[in-house]
């Protein structure tokens, strides 16, 4: 479905990213891990071409990314939940829905089956999205992005700043995308979150992936979270 083979990316001189290759298939969700300043964000930017690639293709079924302007890429099928989830602050909470949908010009249809999905904010339709809790602000991103009705998800920090149950109901939300084929790249600091739900997981230092596992793996061997992420087991 995804492909990014040998992707370069750059920051003026400053060199980001590092031949960076991965794939994702449809329905599955891939963690995307490593310390602060790794690359992670950028590969995400990357993808969405809000950074240009120096070098190497981003392909989604067929079509290459990397050809296309930043404002093309939401209408193949590709939704970004920014750290910071890069609402409209002022607009309500359905005015924030309905810019998901202008995308691809879907209806309330599409907007009844997001809304299913986050029934909390049926209740704050009209409340400006500024004024939300942290929480429901992050689901208020994700039903945003959902609106796309993408074929890839992309999650950077989906759980920065939230309560633990808010965290579960995100996780078990973005989880039952499988069902529908949704894939999702998952960036997240918030490691035992992101073992809950992937189904794989690759490790990003200095700008380039260094190791593909799975979250069963590293049950049996964490040596790769303390030499990646810095956590120990």
């Amino acid at each position: 479905m995804l492909q990014l083979k040998g992707i370069d990316c750059a920051y003026g001189a400053v060199q980001v990213l590092r031949g960076v290759s991965l794939d994702i298939a449809r329905g599955e969700i891939l963690g995307l891990l490593g310390r602060n300043g790794a690359g992670k964000t950028t590969t995400l930017k990357a993808i969405m071409g809000l950074v240009k690639a120096k070098a190497g293709s981003i392909i989604l079924d067929g079509v290459a990314l990397t050809e296309l302007s930043a404002h093309e890429v939401p209408r193949l099928g590709v939704a970004y939940v920014p750290q910071g989830r890069g609402l409209f602050a002022g607009m309500s909470v359905e005015e924030n829905l309905r810019m998901g949908l202008l995308v691809k010009d879907s209806g309330n249809e599409t907007l009844e089956r997001v809304l299913a999905l986050f029934p909390i904010l049926r209740e704050r339709m009209g409340q400006r999205a500024g004024t939300l809790s942290g929480g429901e602000q992050q689901m208020l991103a994700t039903a945003r992005a959902l609106c796309l009705e993408p074929k890839l998800l992309l999650l950077d920090e989906p759980s920065e700043g939230l309560m633990p149950s808010v965290v579960n109901t995100m996780l078990d939300t973005v989880a039952g995308l499988r069902e529908s084929g949704v894939a999702v790249l998952l960036v997240e600091q918030k490691v035992d979150a992101a073992l809950k739900i992937a189904d794989r997981v690759v490790f990003m230092e200095n700008g380039s992936i260094c190791e593909e596992t799975t979250p069963a793996a590293l049950a049996a061997d964490p040596e790769p979270l303390q030499r990646y992420v810095g956590i120990r087991r």
